[in-house]
């Protein structure tokens, strides 16, 4: 698709193209009917019965033309009624009630199971897609709209997919059967109906190209207030915490407002078909009375078939109001394809190498050679300009330096959730872009500052990383690291309930449990991003214990902004400007008299004035100075 104009603000859709690199694609027909292979003797089935129900339909008119034209005899002394030929009609038309009856019911019943087959595979589908697209999408994409794409989409694909195309063989097989049949009392009566068909076709055809971009629209809107929901949820301590509740409010208000507008204006532009469709009802009924009472008096017809070709009218004409509900579906879904196949279209930024390379074991140097690196090329600068870094195998580096000056963007790219765009990033000489990311990422084990927790059980937790491991292996790994005294502690201990993201646990808590997960994974690069952030000292310590045993053997990589958690790493580099402008120990570093040896100083200064019971304070005050320091 063209660039946009960069005047212009994007829409959620146009932002959406960007990312699948595409544009939407308007024609839904040829990406949906493979969707049903896998359920095509159901929908076959449901075809047949479907046909079958329409022929019961037809019959009912002929029983009564039949009992009109010989039920009724007339003799000497008046008109008579045939009892037997009533009863045996009665019966006939007993029977087609009861097994439309049965039919139909077998018919939604296998729509319904075709419908959770083919829906349930599309969402997994999804699910599969979502999972495997790089980071980069995620940090450009509102949760909520994907959430849409997912959920709210896919619903409304099952009126349209599995429904639809059964409802709309009924209604053409109703349209054109009850063509023949008054085509065979008489030509007439079907040449009188033919009048309205014209109107039919335009109608139906400027009601399909209406409807479906005004239901693309209600699609779209609705995704925004999904999307606005969701971040609230998400974020809704520190919307309470900056006291934004009512401006909050007054947003998704009025993202409801856009939502009803473009439902309503959807239903204005196309609540017009339904009033023509009666009006062709009413004239074409008029015009096989007119025609059909004609053709009685002449005696070209009989007072059955009169009576049968006014059935006839009703399943000619009825069809209509069925088609606008089926084309409502159509427009309506649709829509929501378009969106789910642009999901599904979008591509991971980030792919394996056709033949990847095999690595089993990795010894852990790690090397950023020549590495320049920006979030978005050509828009944003630069976070990391020609960086060089070599880490020894076994070797514990610390990485120090200013907010926003590229340490954590060093993680990012040596898992490969982003690329380089220039230079290197390469493990035991092999450049991590010829790695099949799966491997990479079981080599290089991360703990994050926002560290994240699932849903469950200590237990549970900690098994994502050894699945097939025994609970007592998994406590075992708990004791290694000394944090068996913490988590052994709690309410059920390591069976406790760790709540949605961890919540029922503390910082420390969480964070002791991702470093006995990460533990657990014995990777041979272990990275550690403020790990020992937002806790307070007596925590910090035992986390510093823990590291120091989960460093033992491999390469660790630790970024931090407490000098307490990197002063015994082996050598520290301070990144100032996406570069490395210091490179060594901690003696080393502090004989230099650079920005690091300030650093420590005036933590070492803070750290002596204060009592005891101040230390938290002097500590969480370094990260502060670090940002003074880095800059001098």
């Amino acid at each position: 698709m063209p660039p946009p104009d960069n005047k212009r603000v994007l829409s959620d859709i146009e932002i959406e193209e960007m990312l699948a690199r595409k544009a939407l694609d308007r024609s839904m027909f040829r990406r949906l009917v493979p969707l049903l292979g896998p359920v095509r003797r159901q929908v076959a089935a449901v075809f047949a019965l479907e046909t079958l129900l329409v022929g019961i339909v037809f019959v009912r008119p002929w029983f009564v033309g039949q009992l009109l034209d010989h039920g009724l005899v007339k003799g000497a002394r008046g008109w008579t009624l045939d009892e037997g030929l009533l009863v045996w009609l009665s019966i006939g038309l007993a029977v087609t009630w009861l097994a439309r009856f049965l039919f139909a019911g077998l018919s939604g019943y296998l729509a319904g199971a075709a419908a959770l087959h083919v829906l349930n595979d599309l969402r997994i589908r999804i699910f599969e897609h979502i999972q495997a697209l790089s980071v980069g999408y995620f940090d450009r994409t509102k949760a909520g709209r994907i959430l849409s794409r997912a959920d709210r989409d896919v619903d409304a694909l099952e009126a349209l997919l599995v429904q639809g195309p059964p409802d709309m063989l009924s209604a053409v097989l109703r349209f054109g059967g009850a063509a023949l049949m008054l085509w065979l009392m008489s030509p007439l009566l079907l040449l009188a109906l033919a009048s309205v068909v014209p109107f039919l076709v335009v109608g139906t055809w400027l009601f399909k190209r209406v409807s479906q971009r005004s239901w693309a629209v209600v699609a779209e809107n609705r995704s925004r207030f999904t999307s606005h929901l969701v971040e609230t949820v998400s974020g809704v301590r520190m919307i309470q915490q900056l006291v934004r509740e009512e401006p909050n409010r007054r947003r998704y208000r009025e993202l409801l407002s856009d939502f009803d507008g473009a439902l309503v204006r959807g239903n204005m532009r196309s609540g017009w078909f339904a009033p023509l469709s009666g009006l062709l009802n009413a004239a074409g009924m008029a015009m096989i009375l007119l025609v059909g009472s004609y053709g009685l008096l002449e005696g070209q017809i009989t007072l059955g078939q009169l009576a049968q070709s006014l059935f006839y009218v009703m399943l000619f004409l009825g069809p209509l109001q069925d088609f606008n509900d089926l084309f409502e579906r159509y427009a309506s879904g649709s829509a929501s394809a378009q969106r789910i196949f642009l999901l599904l279209d979008t591509r991971p930024d980030i792919l394996d190498a056709e033949e990847p390379v095999q690595v089993p074991s990795l010894s852990g140097e790690v090397e950023f050679r020549s590495v320049g690196f920006s979030y978005a090329p050509g828009v944003l600068p630069q976070v990391l300009h020609d960086l060089s870094l070599h880490i020894r195998a076994g070797e514990v580096l610390a990485v120090v330096g200013a907010t926003g000056h590229g340490k954590s963007t060093l993680v990012q790219l040596l898992t490969r959730f982003y690329e380089a765009q220039t230079g290197q990033v390469l493990i035991d000489g092999i450049d991590v872009k010829h790695m099949r990311q799966s491997e990479l990422r079981r080599h290089v084990g991360v703990v994050l500052q926002d560290n994240v927790l699932f849903s469950g059980t200590v237990l549970d937790n900690l098994r994502q990383a050894r699945p097939e491991a025994p609970d007592e292996d998994l406590i075992e790994a708990a004791r290694a690291l000394d944090a068996d005294e913490v988590l052994g502690r709690l309410a059920f201990g390591y069976h406790t309930q760790v709540g949605p993201l961890g919540a029922n646990l503390s910082h420390g808590q969480r964070q002791l449990v991702c470093l006995v997960r990460a533990y657990l994974t014995d990777p041979a690069v272990l990275v550690l991003d403020e790990a020992t952030s937002a806790v307070d000292v007596h925590t910090e310590r035992m986390i510093q214990r823990a590291l120091r045993r989960l460093c033992e053997g491999r390469t660790a990589i630790v970024i931090a902004h407490r000098l307490a958690t990197i002063r015994d790493a082996d050598r520290i580099a301070v990144i100032r400007d996406g570069q490395v402008v210091e490179l060594g120990s901690h003696a080393e570093l502090t004989a230099l008299g650079g920005a690091y040896a300030r650093l420590y100083e005036a933590y070492e200064r803070q750290s002596g004035i204060v009592t005891d019971g101040q230390q938290e304070l002097a500590i969480e005050d370094t990260s502060s100075r670090l940002h003074a320091a880095a800059k001098l």
